[in-house]
């Protein structure tokens, strides 16, 4: 498979000759470029790898167009619960769908926002795919910043806003937990969120 910019470059073998010897393989080669104009033929195919094709497409036209890219992403994250796959395949996908479609940080919050109001639509229950897919990605994000204190408060935002997409308005004394929390708590916390039916069962797992 060939993701690159050459039109006309499609390798089919390789190989090198030394001391009289040859040494070679022959491969078949799919271009992605060549599926520019069936982007519609791909959003309707139930094949996931079309999806993920439309994906690059999509990211190569959209190219330094923030809101043009929000719209394809957009697009693109709704035919995933169009489709009903399992919540992992919809993680998956949409981990994929987000590395190659980066938003800036406006619109990736608006985008968030819009696949939580269609996840409830669409009745899933407990913790969501977006909103697991959002608390993984903020903890992988924290590890990153190799910061203690940054690693505190991003986690902490994080966790108090999905706490609130769950069961509403928090109260102070929560607010103020999660603020004074360490990030093994948090992490903790995080977890006990996909399990738990109420505020108070996800800091009773603790």
């Amino acid at each position: 498979m060939l993701a690159d910019d050459g039109e006309n470059w499609k390798p089919t073998h390789f190989g090198y000759q030394l001391f009289g010897c040859e040494v070679g393989i022959r491969f078949p080669t799919v271009k992605i470029l060549d599926y520019a104009d069936q982007a519609e033929a791909l959003l309707a195919d139930p094949n996931p790898f079309a999806l993920v094709t439309a994906a690059h497409l999509f990211t190569r036209q959209t190219k330094g167009d923030p809101e043009q890219r929000y719209r394809a992403k957009w697009r693109l994250a709704k035919l995933l619960y169009e489709r009903n796959w399992d919540k992992q395949r919809i993680i998956d996908l949409f981990s994929v769908i987000d590395w190659l479609m980066r938003l800036p940080t406006e619109l990736e919050k608006r985008l968030m926002d819009e696949v939580y109001t269609l996840e409830r639509n669409v009745t899933m229950p407990y913790v969501t795919s977006a909103e697991r897919f959002g608390i993984e990605k903020g903890l992988q994000q924290g590890l990153q910043q190799g910061e203690q204190q940054g690693m505190q408060k991003g986690e902490a935002t994080l966790l108090q806003s999905q706490l609130a997409r769950r069961f509403g308005t928090l109260p102070d004394a929560v607010r103020a937990r999660l603020a004074n929390a360490t990030v093994e708590q948090l992490e903790s916390w995080a977890l006990n969120i996909f399990d738990a039916k109420s505020l108070d069962e996800v800091f009773d797992q603790d």
